[in-house]
């Protein structure tokens, strides 16, 4: 959750057909879409909440966005490398309020938070060393779990390496006995403007053994107009890749996403979003609480237009079908 810079233009290639890997026992990647365990397509209509900073506020947190209609929640998670350690025992707490209160539970390492160029950030590689350490917490949770693998893990220098650090990521996991699907943000602070990610996109997703990787894009001031929104969307889209914007706001410090497109849109294609993010936002970015004070009685501007807007969630969310049988 953080700026980058202008966009560039590029081209995508398309994705071979995903065939070949063992059925996988949650989750899974059919052709671009994201299906649950019981084969139904899921569509990601979720909150991020900050757990690792506010671990106090958690339970009531998920209860709250579920009240309001989620259907998942993107949970952050410190690797002990940036921020102190979130460790087995309170992973598993953690999966263990998600099915209490029926959401999808979206895990994601932070500590790789523009790697490269935020000082203390910290490599995929450390990311997986960090999910490895905590898989206990998460094994026989594939029905409920997505893995998102690292939070932004470029910012705007050494993102050419994005490609193959993600696929090294992505194999170690899947050697490590990882049958989860997977989610890979984007480089430039998430938002892609060198369209890295999604020009390479098809390369990682045939590097899993498992053909089980999600993408996600996270859209703030790069993504200010319909036509930036429509393009990348519609290119992933098309190439059968599977995508899901994590991240986005209704405004930010590098500009004016355009979060109506970005809603529309996502509803139009069938793709997933969650927004960024429930409350506890500091640093000059306060503006992108949903809830004053963790208060879902006290909700902020963007969170009335995120939860209850047109395309929000309490209109497109659905539960997932593990949930009800």
């Amino acid at each position: 959750m953080v700026g980058a810079l202008l966009t560039v233009a590029a081209s995508m290639f398309a994705v071979p057909a995903s065939a070949g890997a063992a059925p996988a026992p949650g989750f899974h990647v059919s052709d671009g879409r994201l299906l649950d365990a019981n084969g139904k397509e899921f569509v990601l209509r979720g909150v991020n909440h900050a757990h690792a900073w506010y671990p106090d506020r958690t339970n009531k947190a998920l209860a709250d966005v579920k009240a309001l209609g989620a259907n998942s929640v993107r949970v952050v998670l410190g690797t002990g490398d940036r921020w102190a350690k979130n460790d087995t025992a309170d992973v598993t707490a953690v999966v263990d309020q998600c099915k209490k209160n029926r959401l999808i539970c979206v895990l994601e390492a932070h500590d790789t938070t523009g790697y490269g160029e935020q000082s203390g950030a910290v490599s995929l590689s450390r990311a997986v060393d960090y999910w490895i350490s905590v898989q206990n917490a998460v094994k026989g949770q594939e029905k409920y779990v997505i893995l998102n693998v690292g939070n932004e893990p470029f910012g705007n220098t050494g993102y050419g390496s994005w490609a193959s650090d993600t696929s090294g990521a992505v194999k170690r996991l899947r050697a490590a006995g990882f049958r989860h699907t997977l989610m890979a943000d984007a480089p430039n602070w998430g938002q892609d403007w060198s369209f890295t990610m999604r020009d390479n996109a098809a390369g990682v997703f045939a590097s899993d053994p498992q053909r089980n990787t999600v993408f996600s894009i996270h859209m703030y001031g790069v993504f200010d107009t319909a036509a930036e929104v429509d393009d990348y969307l519609n290119r992933f889209v098309k190439a059968r890749l599977p995508l899901v914007v994590g991240e986005f706001g209704d405004k930010h410090s590098d500009g004016d996403p355009d979060e109506n497109a970005i809603m529309s849109r996502t509803q139009q294609l069938g793709l997933g979003y969650m927004g960024w993010s429930w409350s506890g936002n500091g640093s000059g970015v306060e503006y992108l609480d949903m809830a004053t004070g963790f208060d879902a009685n006290r909700l902020t501007g963007w969170g009335q237009r995120f939860l209850n807007g047109a395309d929000g969630v309490k209109q497109t969310s659905r539960e997932a079908s593990v949930f009800s049988g």
